[in-house]
């Protein structure tokens, strides 16, 4: 089904944070296979998961396919099963939209190829079969591509290089800088600045599928400026993306973090549901129209979400 949101109230909500819910839930959870792991061992928390975001209000929700990859679940497993888990994790969430009393879209979430937060890891020979085994399992169940969590302008051009032509709307969500955020000039972890990555991403669109831009699993706190800056460059370069963002809970990572299989990150307590709504209310302001939560983000926080931008 296609569902561009209340004419109304063109706003869209998302789900949340997949990993942290299910660990939540006391689904099979741990490093390195992280959300995989109910996927593999326990595919009924992942329906419930999605059942729980879709009742807290989320009109998008994403299936659990960002750790099926080498770097979380071991090149031997993605070569004999990866096809297959990124298929089952298309079905788990088409499933539970088809099921909804409201209008609800499938996000086929495609996730960094070799980590997240490590630009320096990205392979572009490397990521393209990787990306197509994405596209060729999630298609049949999917209403939209979004890239997640890309961390440098080569990730998300390889994005809209395999991804065109699939005959869906295609959206990328960034991850920015934010130990040490430059104000005025938001950066992706890669250190470019976003300013360059719209442009780039305008030129690699040939077949016009890239509606949305959004940041995505950064802190609270520095999403706002990158909203202001890409509502002006998508505008000065007369395009019509959205904006959107979902922001994580956790606290700042360190300089010298070596990837997300390394350790399992703490939740902010000064994150809750209210908190993180005035956030939100700032990225409506500033011009986002796209509104969810990453890592940390329960349906609590969605609920939160749905209740003050929605009414």
């Amino acid at each position: 089904m296609v569902f561009d949101g209340d004419v109304a109230n063109p706003l869209v909500i998302l789900d949340g944070g997949l990993g942290r819910q299910l660990e939540a839930m006391g689904a099979p959870f741990r490093q390195p296979e992280w959300s995989a792991l109910a996927l593999i061992e326990a595919p009924d928390f992942v329906r419930q998961a999605h059942d729980a975001f879709i009742a807290a209000g989320a009109e998008v929700i994403s299936t659990n396919s960002y750790a099926l990859v080498p770097f979380h679940i071991g090149d031997d497993r993605f070569a004999a099963n990866g096809l297959d888990l990124i298929a089952l994790s298309g079905k788990l969430a088409r499933a539970a939209a088809d099921a909804a009393k409201a209008p609800v879209r499938v996000a086929g979430g495609i996730p960094p190829m070799f980590g997240s937060y490590r630009p320096d890891l990205f392979d572009p020979v490397a990521a393209v079969p990787m990306m197509q085994m994405f596209r060729h399992a999630l298609s049949p169940y999917v209403d939209l591509f979004a890239a997640e969590t890309f961390s440098a302008i080569a990730e998300a051009r390889c994005f809209l290089d395999v991804f065109g032509g699939a005959g869906k709307p295609l959206w990328v969500s960034l991850s920015l800088e934010d130990v040490a955020p430059e104000a005025g000039c938001p950066r992706l972890r890669s250190g470019e600045p976003l300013a360059d990555a719209i442009a780039a991403l305008r030129m690699a669109d040939p077949h016009q599928q890239w509606q949305a831009l959004l940041f995505n699993c950064s802190q609270p706190e520095v999403m706002e400026d990158a909203v202001r800056v890409a509502v002006d460059c998508v505008a000065r370069g007369g395009g019509r993306q959205q904006i959107g963002v979902y922001a994580n809970a956790f606290p700042l990572v360190d300089p010298s973090y070596q990837g997300a299989n390394a350790e399992l990150h703490a939740i902010r307590d000064d994150i809750t549901p209210d908190s993180y709504a005035d956030f939100a209310e700032r990225w409506v302001a500033a011009g986002a129209t796209i509104i969810g939560g990453c890592c940390g983000i329960s349906p609590d926080h969605i609920r939160s979400l749905a209740t003050r931008l929605k009414g």
